[in-house]
């Protein structure tokens, strides 16, 4: 049986890519074979092998083995902008047939799949398709990274309440200290723990890479329905 989730931001740049990667080990520690995958991504490199995304990148070597490219980012705009935009610029339209492709080989390879969206919850990726219509279709559990910031939870209360009206299930959250000086820090963690309809997976500390915060995230096997046996 393969699980995958789909991790979501309350925002552009609140640690998404960085909190993808930690699920990652943390389900390779549990032993189970994991891969990323980024659908869609724009602000990509041309280099001799391709376009290449950095966000794609990382959750391509945080993965159990290599996979090509292709594979984890089947959908890379050069523009770093919102995907509908960067899409129009190069004269092409996103739409689901190739993601749906590119997600059911990962699936059908591994034990675990952890999809990145792009920005929030409902970035446009083409006329009348949003983001949110990757972990819908895919009928994903979602995981929602709230950046520890001014302004975080409002962002977090309207996401969650998106993420129910769109019928899918939150998993659960997980907290990233963007600003380690953050000074009101400790009334927020507690403020956003009474406001989200889902339970706190864990808080990655600032400064860590993702692979020694696997242990941060004690809620991970419930909120994703592991199997029996995995810690």
């Amino acid at each position: 049986m393969s699980h995958a989730a789909f991790i979501a931001g309350t925002d552009t740049g609140i640690g998404k890519t960085h909190a993808a990667c930690t699920l990652i080990h943390a389900l390779r520690a549990r032993g189970l074979r994991t891969c990323g995958m980024k659908p869609v991504a724009s602000g990509c490199l041309e280099t001799a092998d391709g376009r290449r995304n950095e966000d794609a990148l990382a959750l391509q070597a945080a993965g159990s083995e290599p996979l090509p490219y292709a594979a984890i980012n089947p959908v890379a705009l050069r523009e770093p902008l919102s995907p509908h935009l960067a899409a129009r610029l190069e004269g092409v339209t996103i739409a689901m047939e190739p993601l749906n492709a590119a997600f059911d080989q990962l699936r059908a390879t591994h034990q675990a799949v952890v999809v990145e969206g792009v920005g929030g919850w409902m970035v446009p990726l083409a006329p009348g398709l949003l983001a949110s219509a990757i972990p819908r279709q895919w009928d994903l559990p979602v995981v929602l990274v709230v950046g520890l910031r001014l302004g975080c939870l409002s962002h977090a209360r309207l996401s969650a309440r998106a993420i129910a009206a769109d019928g899918l299930r939150l998993a659960g959250w997980v907290g990233n200290t963007l600003q380690p000086d953050f000074a009101d820090a400790a009334d927020y963690r507690r403020l956003l723990a009474d406001a989200l309809p889902a339970p706190c997976l864990g808080w990655l500390p600032h400064g860590r890479d993702a692979q020694e915060q696997a242990s941060c995230l004690p809620g991970l096997a419930r909120a994703l329905g592991l199997p029996a046996g995995v810690a």
